[in-house]
């Protein structure tokens, strides 16, 4: 162990308004050890001890290098292990192995990231939302991933008769791909074909039962085809899944309203 450095550790520790006073930081290669003052704990009987992890995110949040946080994570962590740390009792350790699978992490991670959006922290879920979303991408070789890629392109900008033909050729190669199968449900809702995306979307949810994103759509095929308790039920899946779906809650509480009016 090293203690560290004094400059570094009032450029880390120290609040915007320069006030905290932190003492007796040391620093070890899988962890810190801290005794007075860090993390609003003033004092301590014995040493602190929290992940590494922990550190370069405090540090990340200061300096806001995105680049040098992740070299840092990559040269210590694997993420089989930011995936346990998802399940630390410190909030800024499950903030940081989020955000870092959001870099580093692929399919493997998808389920523990998925846990992760239950997580009792709103920072937690919404980073673990931009990561698991990031990890459906990273499935399949290169090649199938590119293909993907042109997909996405494709239905963001709206080119939905392009879109269902990169991904179908992807659900074709690879029908294990569930984010294939996703891109061409929302294809296909495009296109006003919402009896096939409805498919497409339950293929994709078969596959990867975290996909709240083939839920929610579901549901709003559903919705287009004025089957409201098939929607109902599929939008309260989808949140479920990810609570964090104000969109989707919203759609809920529209059909629930709309009920109690028939009543």
């Amino acid at each position: 162990m090293s203690p560290l450095k004094a400059e570094e550790k009032a450029k880390i520790f120290a609040g915007k308004n320069g006030s905290r006073n932190y003492t007796d930081i040391v620093v070890a290669k899988d962890g810190i050890f801290v005794r007075s003052g860090i993390y609003g704990v003033p004092h301590l009987s014995g040493p602190l001890r929290l992940p590494l992890l922990d550190f370069l995110y405090q540090v990340f949040l200061d300096d806001q290098d995105a680049a040098a946080f992740m070299r840092k994570v990559t040269a210590r962590y694997r993420p089989a292990t930011l995936e346990r740390l998802l399940q630390h009792t410190s909030r800024t350790c499950r903030r940081a192995a989020a955000l870092a699978l959001g870099y580093v992490g692929n399919y493997d991670s998808n389920a523990a990231l998925g846990r992760a959006l239950q997580d009792q922290d709103r920072g937690v879920r919404t980073l673990a939302e931009n990561a698991v979303r990031a990890v459906w991408c990273r499935a399949g070789t290169p090649a199938q991933q590119k293909l993907l890629e042109q997909a996405i392109r494709c239905n963001v900008g709206k080119q939905f008769d392009r879109a269902l033909v990169r991904a179908t050729e992807l659900v074709d190669l690879s029908p294990w791909f569930a984010e294939a199968w996703n891109q061409r449900a929302i294809a296909q809702y495009g296109l006003g074909r919402f009896t096939e995306s409805i498919a497409d979307c339950r293929q994709a949810l078969e596959i990867n039962p975290y996909h709240f994103g083939a839920a929610a759509g579901m549901g709003q095929c559903f919705l287009n085809l004025g089957e409201t308790e098939e929607a109902l039920e599929c939008f309260r899946r989808a949140l479920r899944l990810n609570p964090e779906l104000e969109g989707v809650r919203a759609a809920v509480q529209n059909i629930e309203r709309a009920r109690r009016r028939r009543i």
